[in-house]
């Protein structure tokens, strides 16, 4: 036997496993188990196009009947086919005609109120319109491809306006897929997330810089406002024992202990020595 033969009996062999139903999740439960019968070869027991081998017939509803609950199941064990049991449950679930179209109706309803909110990802929205798809689908309808596209596109936040102007502009959206416009939108959010970040982190670097400016700032009397010469003497500050002795202090002019440079009055000694000499120097000619 093949290597390919045998991978494919031994796929073939592993159990499918399907889910209970229960009053919420009938959408989903006939998916799945739709799904399974497909697998094992079993749907036209459901779907008929002629007559079904009584095995096969059994051999479905078996799959069937251990996913019901036990008041469902003895309301529909009284079925000989398995499409009739497929039927039973499903009018129970979705009703008559008339209800499912009142339900087609609302589902219309929903996916037009639908809208995508500014902090909400593509696959959560993306979600939320293939939830709907799926119960189009479990009520025998289903919406055409055009139709989710556009409401994928037209309820986007307006930071994806650049993308959504672009497929507008160079694609077919009537044959594109759901599938293709949320890849192209989900790597356009990738892209956005990836330039927020980068910058996020200049931010950061630039405000970590603005505070060493400020802390060297404090430190060193720039840009204080104090007044000339405070941060020469504020060096020297710790040298005296409380904030009223400037003892410890020492002026950058004069080199002196004891007050700061703009305190500093040597400069005023020398303007008056000149001023005197100015004024004796017409007296001795």
């Amino acid at each position: 036997m093949s290597t390919n033969a045998r991978t494919i009996r031994e796929q073939v062999q592993v159990p499918l496993q399907c889910p209970k139903l229960t009053e919420t999740n009938y959408t989903s439960w006939s998916i799945m188990v739709e799904t399974v019968l497909k697998a094992y070869g079993l749907w036209d027991s459901v779907d008929p196009g002629g007559n079904v081998e009584a095995k096969k017939n059994h051999t479905t509803k078996a799959i069937i009947f251990q996913t019901l609950p036990e008041d469902i199941l003895l309301q529909v064990s009284k079925h000989e086919d398995a499409k009739d049991v497929w039927e039973s449950i499903r009018v129970r679930y979705l009703g008559a005609d008339r209800v499912q179209k009142a339900r087609l109706q609302t589902l219309r309803s929903e996916l037009e109120m639908l809208k995508m909110k500014e902090n909400e990802t593509i696959n959560d929205f993306s979600g939320k319109i293939s939830g709907i798809m799926a119960k189009f689908k479990s009520l025998g309808s289903s919406l055409e491809e055009e139709v989710v596209v556009r409401k994928l596109l037209n309820s986007a936040p307006k930071k994806y306006l650049p993308i959504i102007a672009s497929i507008e502009q160079y694609s077919e959206i009537e044959t594109m897929s759901f599938e293709e416009a949320v890849g192209r939108l989900k790597a356009y959010e990738e892209r956005l997330k990836s330039h927020d970040e980068r910058y996020e982190e200049q931010g950061q670097q630039g405000q970590l810089l603005l505070t060493n400016d400020e802390h060297d700032d404090r430190q060193y009397g720039r840009g204080t406002g104090r007044g000339r010469g405070f941060g020469r003497g504020e060096r020297g500050r710790g040298r005296g024992s409380g904030r009223g002795d400037k003892s410890g202090l020492r002026c950058y002019d004069c080199g002196a202990f004891g007050h700061f440079a703009n305190e500093c009055t040597k400069w005023k000694d020398k303007e008056n020595e000149a001023n005197l000499i100015e004024e004796e120097e017409p007296a001795l000619i």
